[in-house]
């Protein structure tokens, strides 16, 4: 028995003779591996050993100088502490050799090397790999020893030569098994052969592009151009070249099928060699399509958005954080769970993608999902990167969202539960903005509920008064159309929280009671639905000063899905109202650390711009009321704080703008209104918010 996987141990076969003296065989791309023929491991344990070892191996059949060893592993240390160090190593390794049987190791007093034909060393086949003979490439599925940096600087720069000499002669290789294909699959499996060694390899990139074009598969090909941009943003922090953006342009407006013959790629200049795992030629299962629902979907039968969660790839981590791919994946899917919207796939489900193939594409096919989040994980010495990306499948399979993670890898467990919150909150208002924009654009005809319901949130945060009315008649047909529509009631009370608090309510009294009518039929009609209980709670707080009840429904919300940005946002909210400015910064933060670039900001952050005014932090109240007024202009709430702390510094100029533009919103703000709608409990906070009303140039009545 060979250990190893498949792929190493026919590499190791096809290219040892049965009569060839070998004992020990060699794993040094990925983590360094030692394997007699019988299959026990004798990897040394120390880390200078095991680094010994390996320069004997990349150096042979040559022997290798005591002197320079020493200089190699001991650089900071005399000659004679260097040298005394190396006989303690070369004595454990010996020692560590010795299951193998015959001696491994030559050593005299000059030289040590690795008997001749004794070892076989994984680097040793690829570096002998041809156009005609690549089969070896396929042992390049991680980075040359990528467990031993740091074990000395000597080694180290010595390690990063190593490093690219195997780079640049396997990604040689690839490109010129790439020139030689003519036809789309030997091409597309060449391109991919390639950008598993040089992601950043945009010849490659184009000649896969041309490739899936050319069978028709657009699609694909768009997908792999918004792959190449990420990948060039991310590792060289450059866009696609004028070529690669032309072959896009044709590809996609044209639908013209290119010539796959592939110009010789050009080398595209890297700050360092970075390998990634092999990338599998594509091969698809046709499948039934069928659906696959997650939890709480018995409460969706209007509809909603498909989502997987791919298990993510990993480059270069210890075999302590193998399951971190399949693991998150699934931390993800459960917290994705949460949002009472979405149907989801189970990441096991989708986890001979995987393995087989990440073909999108077929994915689709599989298991017709609209939305598909996929990523990498990958080891930057102790640190763990995480990059995710979610497409878009029904649009070409665009990349409409993107993050890297990057994280201490001391405590996995922390690690994998701060990923899957962040994700899951952001992409919970992305995906929810593209279904309303993309039912938005579509022709009415026959609309469900849920296609109501999204083309209202299309327009309610725009906050254009005209379109402001009309999400309302929407949401009133959705909740006509499907009375137990619970969703359709709790936005419908968010709807009326704008309409009063823009001012545009005919009768606010009546707004007021409405909103509260419609917030507690929701949570009535499913009281598992955490967004229906958070906007409940602010109904409650903002309209109606009932601010503990506001603060356990908000509680509520959050035990049934603690990655909501709107509830910690709210809550916060609600906390400042009750003068409690400490706990409402914290549930502030903790919203900004989920979302920070929420869709909605511009509603959530007026509530950072509250508590600067009332802490007296008038700079930084002004300073967010900038920013939030750049966001949505049209939103009078925001506008109010922003201009009681221009006010308080004196900012005349400033305010006077900030006044005309609120008027213009709401004519009749005064001090007076305000003072009689303020939910401050805190008589200080509602006199100080007053105050700085009056000095910005508010009426008083």
């Amino acid at each position: 028995m060979i250990a190893g996987t498949p792929q190493r141990l026919s590499a190791y076969a096809a290219a040892t003779p049965a009569n060839d003296p070998v004992m020990v065989r060699l794993r040094l791309i990925g983590q360094m591996e030692a394997w007699t023929l019988t299959s026990e491991s004798i990897l040394p344990t120390g880390r200078k050993t095991r680094a010994l070892l390996a320069i004997l191996a990349l150096s042979s059949p040559r022997p290798v100088l005591r002197g320079k060893l020493a200089e190699l592993l001991w650089s900071r240390r005399p000659e004679e502490q260097a040298r005394a160090s190396l006989r303690q190593e070369i004595h454990r390794l010996l020692e560590t050799l010795g299951p193998a049987g015959p001696p491994v190791l030559v050593v005299t007093r000059d030289h040590l090397a690795l008997r001749p034909g004794s070892a076989w060393v994984d680097v040793e086949e690829v570096l002998r790999a041809t156009p005609a003979k690549p089969a070896a490439l396929s042992l390049l599925d991680g980075e040359l020893l990528e467990d031993l940096d740091g074990v000395d600087a000597a080694f180290d720069a010595w390690l990063a030569a190593e490093r690219e000499r195997l780079h640049d002669r396997a990604r040689s290789v690839a490109e010129a098994l790439l020139r030689e294909q003519n036809e789309p699959e030997s091409v597309i499996a060449a391109a991919q052969q390639l950008l598993a060694i040089d992601r950043a390899h945009e010849g490659a990139w184009r000649a896969l592009m041309r490739a899936y074009a050319a069978r028709g598969e657009r699609g694909m090909a768009i997908q792999a151009f918004e792959r190449c941009r990420t990948v060039l943003a991310d590792l060289l922090d450059a866009q696609p070249s004028e070529e690669t953006a032309r072959l896009i342009t044709e590809i996609r407006a044209s639908g013209v099928r290119p010539s796959t013959a592939s110009s010789p790629p050009p080398v595209i200049a890297r700050p360092e060699p970075r390998v990634a795992p092999r990338a599998e030629p594509r091969s698809e299962p046709r499948e039934a399509r069928h659906e696959h629902r997650g939890e709480g979907v018995s409460h969706l039968p209007r509809g909603g958005a498909r989502v997987g969660v791919m298990p993510l790839q990993l480059i270069g981590t210890t075999e302590a954080e193998a399951h971190l791919g399949a693991g998150l994946a699934e931390e993800i899917t459960s917290a994705l769970a949460r949002f009472r919207w979405m149907f989801l796939v189970s990441s096991s489900s989708l986890a001979r993608f995987a393995t087989q193939t990440r073909d999108e594409a077929a994915i689709r096919r599989a298991f017709d999902i609209d939305f598909l989040l996929d990523g990498t994980i990958q080891r930057v010495q102790g640190r763990l990167r995480v990059a995710m990306r979610l497409l878009d499948l029904r649009a070409g399979n665009q990349v409409v969202w993107s993050r890297r993670f990057d994280r201490q890898a001391d405590d996995l467990l922390t690690l994998q539960d701060e990923i899957a919150a962040e994700a899951v909150a952001q992409i919970d208002p992305e995906i929810l903005l593209i279904e309303s924009q993309r039912v938005a654009s579509r022709p009415v005809s026959d609309p469900s509920a849920y296609d109501l319901l999204l083309r209202a949130l299309a327009l309610i945060d725009r906050l254009e008064r005209s379109q402001f009315v009309q999400a309302g008649e929407l949401l009133r047909q959705a909740i006509t159309l499907e009375p137990d529509y619970a969703a359709a009631h709790a936005w419908y009370a968010y709807w009326h929280v704008f309409l009063v608090g823009q001012g545009w309510a005919r009768d606010p009294t009546v707004g007021m009671t409405e909103a509260g009518r419609l917030a507690e039929r929701a949570i009535t009609l499913d009281p598992q639905d955490a967004k229906a209980l958070t906007i409940a709670g602010h109904v409650r707080a903002y309209l109606h000063r009932r601010l503990r009840e506001s603060i356990a429904l908000h509680e509520r919300a959050l035990t049934l899905n603690p990655n909501l940005a709107m509830a910690w946002s709210l809550s916060g909210v609600a906390f400042a109202y009750m003068g409690d400015l400490d706990e409402a910064e914290r549930r502030l933060q903790r919203y900004k650390k989920l979302s920070p670039i929420d869709p909605h900001a511009f509603f959530y952050d007026t509530a950072l711009i509250i508590v600067a005014a009332l802490k007296r932090d008038y700079a930084t109240a002004v300073a967010i009321g900038r920013e939030v007024s750049e966001m949505n202009p049209a939103f009078s709430g925001a506008c109010k704080p922003y201009l009681a702390a221009l006010g308080h510094l004196g900012l005349q100029d400033e305010a006077v703008a900030v006044l005309g533009r609120l008027l213009a919103i709401e004519p009749g703000f005064t001090v007076r209104k305000f003072l009689e709608s303020a939910p401050f409990e805190r008589s200080e906070h509602r006199e100080s918010y007053a105050e700085g009303l009056r000095k910005a140039g508010v009426p008083e009545v």
